[in-house]
């Protein structure tokens, strides 16, 4: 059942002297019977509320239903897991101390590509890739042959065969996010992670805890607990708390067997996010806002889709290839036109990239004899033989559906592999190599600028703080000092709080006129002495910093002499650029210019589930990314924005960082959110004038809206 806050949550029990006629309330996913109807809407008013968490997977902000068919869904992915590995997995699970991801990676590792009986994959067949399931295990003079049977769709009755284990291609029996649900399932504690009783007598495991453990845990009432003593736990936040690290402590048990409450302890945010409990300020944090999932990809090829719609974005020029939106590229893919020109010119840049970098593509093109210029017509024979160079069996068993012109008819995760191939061979061109060295050197010098130039505005700012604070002493001194200077006396030297400086005090007293001159120079020396001795302790840090990142910038081919004068020169080039700008134009600037040379994007950081959240310049929406890479969504507007920025709770360090990243990009991430409202209200106006049109005078096909991704044209085309 979904929980509540962290915790099960009890159904309300049906009346037990309900009579035949009597009129009741029932809500439809519980069964749950009420005889009020203001019990009844309070219940289901909660129930709506994105409260509840799924007890299998700990998905939170959800509804009693969603929690529900999360729940229904989760455990048929359990029951996915083969009857033979069930044991051998609880056995790994049991009392084990390791994190879940750990645990997960484990038994992946040790389960990855077992071949059983009754295991269903692919086999090579006549040099094709083609699925299987392996019907006997058999042992041949030291070497393992498997009996299969073909399961090839256009034949009803299998053929059997005797293949090797080369011939088979295995892959885990199961993903990793059904076994984490496994595990979670099958448990109901962590730390050690101990399995439930019924399931372990089940399966005749051990339910005693073994003996590295009976210091750390014990029984109680058939229950593991923690049994740590009052003095280790102590000792233990003691020592962290000299480091002002978070100590979570539990009750703990004296001599006599009995449970005392500890002391409350002082806590230094920001901690770990899952180690923050709610407090009395919490209550202002909003409520998390449910991302939107209308992919029109499926969810599993979201992560693919972005990676290769930024590449081609972000390094567009050097492909020659004109920037489109990602709503366009989505389109694309989803159209069954084998000839869409986006598609064509986005594989075709690629592949003259890999042409033009005399590597094996390049060989392997100049050996058939094929025509340097990439066509609309023979772009799929470029396609075929890049995919025959690489021989990935998934993508390869497509060259025949390609070769026919059916490349439409294409799946997406295969679209989208192909793109990701020719990305990864991209990547290891000398071509864009050589562009991120470019880059590298150019943010490094425009970043320097900026530091640089911050420092010097940092300097007057301090200096003019310095001369205000003492022309203000000055004043204040000028109206004691005529009194003192009638009546001869040094006493203001006498009693100034800087006569601890020593050295400084003594070279003054040789050049005193006067009690009002000698306070005043005595405080904007002492001023300037500390001054002075701060920034030469810390300029050896900050030099030694900028030489290392500037010697990183250049390529290893050159000296340092050079290095230094080529960081130099360009450090010079932006200075001569930027001199007479204001400094809010200096600073935009210097910001745009770091923005275009595009190295990678990071994310904007992590929430306390772990989900990453990304934000692309050309695209108007933050994405959010979960743990395990499975599931996508993103926010469209402001208002969603400002909404999940209220619920990020600043005492966890990772929801901390978030929050200072989007309040530090603010301003830019709401301008790109407004831009694409702007443009999303435009597009469904245009929508729906087109709907409106009467059928004697519907617009062509490519006028509509939706289909924009047709008109698309590559302006940066190479002649």
């Amino acid at each position: 059942m979904p929980l509540f806050k962290r915790k099960p949550f009890p159904l309300t029990e049906t009346p037990t002297d309900l009579k035949p006629q009597e009129n009741v309330f029932q809500v439809r996913f519980t069964k749950e019977i009420f005889r009020s109807y203001s019990e009844y809407l309070n219940r289901i008013d909660l129930y709506r509320r994105r409260v509840w968490t799924c007890k299998v997977t700990g998905r939170g902000n959800l509804t009693y239903e969603e929690a529900l068919i999360c729940e229904s869904n989760a455990i048929k992915k359990v029951q996915q897991i083969p009857k033979e590995l069930i044991f051998p997995v609880l056995s790994d699970v049991q009392f084990s101390m390791l994190t879940l991801k750990d645990l997960v990676n484990s038994i992946a590792e040790k389960f990855q590509g077992q071949l059983l009986e009754g295991s269903e994959l692919y086999g090579m067949k006549n040099n094709h890739v083609t699925p299987c399931k392996i019907i006997k295990i058999l042992e041949e003079d030291t070497k393992t042959k498997f009996e299969v049977a073909w399961l090839e769709k256009d034949k009803k009755v299998p053929i059997n065969a005797l293949v090797s284990a080369e011939d088979l291609i295995t892959k885990l029996p199961f993903t990793r996010g059904t076994l984490k649900s496994f595990i979670k399932e099958s448990t109901y504690r962590s730390g050690p992670w101990v399995l439930h009783d019924k399931l372990a007598k089940k399966h005749g495991i051990s339910t005693d805890p073994p003996q590295e453990l009976k210091g750390i845990i014990s029984l109680r009432d058939g229950v593991v607990v923690c049994s740590r003593k009052r003095k280790k736990v102590e000792d233990e936040h003691g020592a962290q708390a000299k480091s002002g690290e978070f100590v979570a402590i539990t009750s703990v048990e004296n001599a006599d067997g009995e449970y005392k409450k500890p002391k409350k302890q002082h806590i230094r945010y920001p901690i770990d996010d899952l180690l923050v409990g709610l407090a009395g300020d919490d209550h202002k944090l909003t409520e998390r806002p449910s991302p939107c999932r209308d992919f029109s990809v499926p969810m599993g090829c979201v992560g693919d889709l972005l990676m290769v719609w930024d590449f081609c974005t972000s390094f567009g020029r050097l492909l020659h290839l004109s920037p489109f939106s990602l709503e366009d590229f989505e389109g694309a893919l989803g159209h069954k036109d084998s000839n869409v020109v986006l598609l064509v010119e986005c594989h075709s840049a690629l592949l003259r990239l890999l042409m033009k970098d005399n590597g094996k593509f390049s060989l392997s093109v100049q050996n058939r004899k094929r025509k340097p210029k990439i066509t609309l017509i023979t772009w799929t024979e470029y396609l075929c033989d890049f995919l025959e160079m690489i021989g990935v069996l998934e993508l390869c068993s497509h060259i025949t559906m390609i070769k026919r012109g059916h490349y439409g008819l294409l799946d997406i995760h295969i679209k989208l592999g192909i793109l990701k191939e020719l990305l990864a061979q991209a990547l290891e061109t000398n071509l864009l190599r050589t562009k991120l060295d470019e880059n590298y050197d150019q943010r490094q010098a425009f970043a320097a600028t900026k530091r640089e130039k911050a420092i010097e505005e940092g300097k007057k700012r301090r200096e003019e703080k310095r001369r205000l604070k003492g022309e203000s002493e000055a004043k204040e001194l000028t109206g004691t000092g005529s009194s003192d200077t009638a009546n001869d006396s040094v006493e203001p030297v006498e009693v100034n709080p800087a006569e601890e400086n020593g050295n400084v005090l003594k070279k003054l007293d040789k050049t005193v006129k006067s009690p009002s001159e000698n306070s005043i120079t005595l405080l904007c020396s002492l001023q300037m002495h500390d001054s002075e001795e701060e920034q030469t302790a810390h300029a050896p840090k900050k030099n030694a910093k900028n030489q290392k990142a500037d010697l990183k910038a250049i390529p290893n081919g050159t000296n340092d002499s050079t290095k230094r004068k080529i960081h130099k020169m360009m450090k010079k080039d932006i200075k001569e650029t930027i001199e007479k700008k204001s400094k809010e134009q200096r600073k935009e600037y210097l910001e745009r210019e770091i923005e275009k040379r595009f190295i990678r994007h990071s994310p904007l950081g992590k929430d306390r589930d772990y989900n990453r959240y990304w934000f692309f310049r050309r695209d108007g929406r933050i994405f959010i990314e979960n743990s395990d890479s499975t599931q996508w969504g993103y926010y469209s507007c402001k208002e969603e924005l400002d909404a999940f920025m209220g619920s990020l709770n600043p005492k966890g360090v990772r929801e901390w960082a978030l929050k200072k990243q989007l309040q530090k990009h603010y301003d830019k991430i709401c301008s790109e959110l407004l831009k694409r409202s702007k443009d999303l209200a435009q597009k469904i106006a245009m929508e729906e004038a087109v709907l409106r049109r009467s059928t004697r005078v519907r617009a062509p096909p490519r006028d509509n809206p939706a289909l924009a991704f047709l008109k698309y044209e590559n302006k940066w085309k190479e002649d």
